[in-house]
């Protein structure tokens, strides 16, 4: 990864200072953190009790359930390559579990209604021989809520994502991760079990300076839920790819499908929406993506926001302490504010389509003026001239109509149709019409056009 311009002294000394409050003031062991813009690690920084022993961008710390992000883009790319639906009851394709009805789609975005932990003991806490078999993960009431009515966290919902994944794969969770994404993002740093450098994890007494180790416990079946050890260096590779797509692990329209709301949130217990495998946070104006992550001993955390192109990355090695997803936000927001984005410069379409060019401007839905604008690859974005309303963006279709990409609109078609002499009638969006001049008598409007026309208060 190529670094990026540097950032100003002073925005480098805000993110310091933010990072040594978060390890000093949070009582951590060490914390470790780094800013990615552009493409490239523009700063990094950590903090440590031991002194001359700060770690880098190449030491490892558990990152829990970031690993969750992992095994979403592998259910992804099985969805791409064809071998699944997302629409798919888990029945259809991992027979035998008991909650077979559950959608794949709605166990990445927690929305099956599946419990949010395995049966005593805690998982995190014990060895994954204690349940070896997804019966010992599920319990005798697996489910507690109805499907696809809410979001509840479920960290067996996405064991049984890990175990669909083998079956698909022919192979183990861990040899299809490393095969499919860690090799080629070029994340040697990101693995199962640590791989020193690394931090060992700790938990430091809630009213003493003191530290106790805590164990490092092999996640076994457990493992898609939250087993990986990872570096700041790794994880920004990984957030780029799920900023922008990488057609060796996945396109950029599936990862930005992943980033999408899936279900409503748990009421009160989210600050923001959960996609499919990634968690979205709003801050002022700003929409931040990305995971966060705990095991004893550990918490970790990765944003990105797509607008600004930043990343950033939290590692610390405590149990409680340190809250690592406002440290991560804090430092995009420093990034953002003080150093903005500079937009690219302008530059005209590369040729003009004359047919494309006579569809831009007003267009009247009623007695409702919009605007059409021409983008780039014959896109069009699709918005109200006054107040809010219903804008979009399209994108266009080999068969000559436009899909739209956000809001109301998202999924529904625009078309044109044409009248007998093969000039444009009017457009079609999802069975609204729109025509050239408000409700114009030409177009074929539902409901038709009063014969009197328009009319002043005295005729």
């Amino acid at each position: 990864m190529t670094s990026s311009e540097a950032l100003l002294p002073g925005t480098r000394r805000a993110l310091l200072h933010r990072v040594a409050t978060a390890q000093s003031q949070g009582r951590s062991p060490s914390l470790v953190a780094a800013v990615q813009r552009d493409g490239g690690i523009a700063w990094s920084g950590a903090r440590s009790c031991v002194d001359g022993h700060e770690p880098d961008g190449d030491t490892q710390y558990r990152i829990g359930s970031i690993t969750k992000t992992f095994t979403a883009v592998l259910v992804l790319r099985l969805r791409d390559e064809g071998l699944l639906d997302l629409g798919d009851p888990l029945e259809k394709h991992l027979p035998g579990t008991d909650v077979g009805d559950v959608t794949i789609f709605q166990l990445l975005g927690h929305s099956g209604g599946l419990k949010a932990e395995t049966p005593a003991p805690w998982w995190e806490r014990t060895p994954g021989a204690t349940r070896p078999e997804l019966r010992d993960v599920l319990g005798e009431r697996p489910v507690v809520h109805p499907a696809g009515h809410g979001h509840h966290y479920s960290n067996p919902g996405y064991t049984l994502l890990g175990s669909l994944v083998e079956r698909l794969c022919g192979d183990s969770w861990a040899e299809v991760l490393r095969r499919e994404i860690l090799e080629p993002l070029g994340m040697d740093r990101t693995t199962p079990q640590a791989v020193a450098p690394y931090a060992g994890g700790w938990a430091v007494h809630p009213w003493a300076d003191v530290m106790l180790p805590e164990p490092a416990a092999d996640l076994g079946v457990m493992a898609p839920a939250g087993q990986l050890w990872s570096t700041t260096t790794d994880l920004l590779r990984f957030a780029a790819f799920l900023a922008h797509g990488d057609e060796r692990v996945l396109r950029a329209s599936s990862v930005a499908e992943m980033r999408a709301p899936a279900a409503p949130p748990e009421a009160g217990d989210w600050a923001g929406t959960y996609g499919l495998g990634l968690q979205a946070v709003r801050r002022g104006h700003r929409t931040f993506l990305g995971h966060s992550g705990s095991v004893p001993g550990f918490l970790a955390t990765m944003l990105f926001s797509i607008e600004d192109d930043v990343a950033a990355v939290v590692l610390t090695n405590a149990t409680s302490g340190p809250l690592t997803g406002a440290v991560a936000a804090d430092l995009l927001h420093i990034v953002a504010e003080a150093e903005p984005r500079i937009p690219e410069a302008w530059r005209p379409l590369p040729e003009v389509d004359e047919e494309l060019l006579a569809l831009t401007g007003p267009w009247y839905w009623g007695t409702q003026v919009h605007s059409l604008r021409l983008l780039a690859d014959r896109g069009l974005e699709f918005q109200p001239l006054q107040g809010v309303g219903r804008a979009a963006r399209f994108r266009a279709c080999p068969d000559g109509t436009w899909t739209g990409l956000n809001g109301y609109y998202a999924g529904e078609t625009l078309r044109v149709v044409r009248a007998d002499d093969g000039s444009v009638d009017h457009l079609d969006l999802g069975s609204f019409v729109f025509t050239r001049e408000p409700y114009d008598r030409g177009a074929a409007i539902p409901g038709g056009v009063d014969e009197g026309g328009w009319r002043g208060l005295t005729t």
